[in-house]
């Protein structure tokens, strides 16, 4: 650097060169300083925001899981077949939930043929229950047409049956056939049995107490 004068000593040159910089070693240490200071006030900004964040998300699943929990559970009943869980849950039909109701193949038999008897059990509740319905727990009677006089039973010569369990749902039927022979019978079949002449005849189905109406039917 040169002064109007003249060029300056080399003492004065270098103390002022020291100076200057000097100057700019602190000024740059001062810009330095208020840069790092407003990166610092930043970063805790940031940390604050994932914090906050983090805090939600903590918050949202437990939420998640809670609501998604109880699927498991409740997914497991439809994946269970109704047959698998109805043995648990079914109890034994009582009488006053099944209906009976006996049905003759034909209106007209000729003496010597074998009538045909048909029997429908139904449950009239509105809970699905089980029965046994073995043959020997089934009465099917023939009786004059006034039904004073009782002709056959089933029940008179085959007392015992096998079980026979049925499982009906609300209004569901079990359905059985039943064959006459045509002759008398009585119970534990004792005495003779023979043919039972031409005339009107009605027959009665029955299971426990409950009992059909009777259905007429001819022999001719």
């Amino acid at each position: 650097m040169l002064e109007p004068n003249g060029p300056l000593p080399p003492e004065i040159y270098w103390r002022r060169r020291a100076v200057a910089i000097g100057a700019m070693v602190l000024g740059l240490a001062l810009v330095i300083w208020v840069a790092f200071a407003l990166l610092k006030g930043g970063g805790d900004h940031k940390t604050d925001a994932k914090a906050t964040t983090s805090s939600a998300a903590a918050t949202t699943k437990p939420a998640s899981s809670s609501s998604s929990a109880p699927e498991p559970s409740a997914a497991k009943p439809s994946g269970v077949t109704p047959s698998a869980i109805a043995p648990a849950a079914l109890g034994l039909c009582p009488d006053q939930s099944l209906a009976v109701k006996v049905a003759v193949g034909q209106p007209t038999y000729k003496v010597g043929e074998q009538p045909q008897f048909g029997i429908v059990i139904t449950n009239i509740s509105s809970a699905a229950c089980e029965r046994d319905m073995g043959s020997g727990l089934q009465l099917v009677q023939v009786q004059s047409l006034d039904g004073q006089r009782r002709l056959w039973s089933s029940t008179d010569c085959y007392p015992d049956g096998t079980p026979d369990l049925h499982t009906l749902a609300p209004g569901q039927q079990a359905a059985f056939t039943v064959t006459w022979s045509g002759a008398t019978s009585q119970p534990n079949c004792a005495g003779d049995r023979v043919p039972v002449p031409a005339g009107p005849y009605t027959v009665v189905a029955q299971l426990g107490s409950v009992r059909s109406a009777p259905e007429p039917f001819n022999l001719a």
